[in-house]
């Protein structure tokens, strides 16, 4: 069986995993987040224009951003 979601760049410590992925068929980045002392888990899609690195990086600074603002694509996964 073939996947569209194709793994980019992952990075684990103190029970915190970062996940990034490409979905082939909508074109689109997303970045995983879980965090195993907490249960929490969300994920962020890459907006246009925002580079996916640096929201690979500081995921939670992204995800305090999209809460902030209306419209936001945030998905709260717990």
């Amino acid at each position: 069986m073939t996947t569209s979601t194709h793994e980019l760049a992952h990075r684990a410590n103190d029970g915190i995993s970062v996940t990034m992925s490409w979905d082939a068929v909508t074109d689109r980045v997303t970045v995983a987040v879980t965090d195993s002392k907490t249960d929490d888990a969300f994920e962020v899609v890459v907006a246009p224009g925002e580079r996916a690195m640096d929201v690979f990086h500081h995921p939670y600074a992204y995800r305090a951003v999209r809460e902030d603002r209306s419209g936001a694509r945030l998905v709260q996964t717990t």
